[in-house]
């Protein structure tokens, strides 16, 4: 359960560091506002995403990423995310994770092996995508661990994978990034 926290709170803690260098410095209301929302998140795991610990470890030390670590722990990821490689985790906050409707969560809760690790796996890339490529993918479509395409677009100021807004980018791991999303990506992109 413990490397599942790690792990977890080293995507969620992903996705927030790219969401932050993604915003535009030209449009700096939409930045306070997508900054205000995730300043908890921002300031969590900006002190403590250090190089010497994994995506899974940088997970588990920041609280704004307890839900996603407890399921990663559920689906048998923890120790993945915790290995060598190279990924790229597009981690939800609790807040996230707290716009997904009860009988979704407890859909996927139930089924830690099939359904759950089929979400949990759409949120990780099989290499490492700091903020700027991310920028410069924009109008394409990634391929995800579990197969799914998301599609990366731009909104004004605000970059975005799968629907998902980006608010905290380029939090290091030694496997890896994290970048903090806002909202848990259930499916693949349906126009890739």
């Amino acid at each position: 359960m413990k490397k599942f926290r790690i792990t977890l709170l080293a995507l969620v803690a992903g996705v927030a560091l790219v969401g932050a260098s993604c915003s535009s410095d030209d449009n700096e209301k939409s930045s306070e506002t997508s900054t205000t929302t995730t300043a908890k998140a921002a300031e969590s795991t900006t002190t403590m995403a250090e190089a010497t610990q994994s995506i899974a470890e940088v997970a588990s030390s920041n609280p704004d990423f307890s839900t996603l670590v407890s399921l990663v722990g559920a689906a048998g990821l923890a120790e993945t995310l915790s290995g060598p490689g190279t990924f790229t985790v597009f981690a939800p906050t609790n807040e996230a994770f707290a716009k997904v409707d009860k009988a979704t969560l407890d859909a996927l809760a139930a089924d830690p092996n099939g359904a759950l690790k089929d979400v949990l796996t759409l949120h990780v890339l099989p290499t490492e995508v700091m903020a700027a490529d991310a920028k410069a993918a924009v109008g394409t479509c990634v391929a995800t661990v579990n197969g799914g395409k998301l599609k990366v677009e731009e909104s004004g100021a605000d970059l975005t994978i799968g629907g998902s807004k980006i608010v905290k980018t380029d939090i290091p791991a030694t496997n890896g990034v994290i970048h903090v999303i806002d909202t848990v990506i259930v499916k693949p992109s349906p126009d890739c």
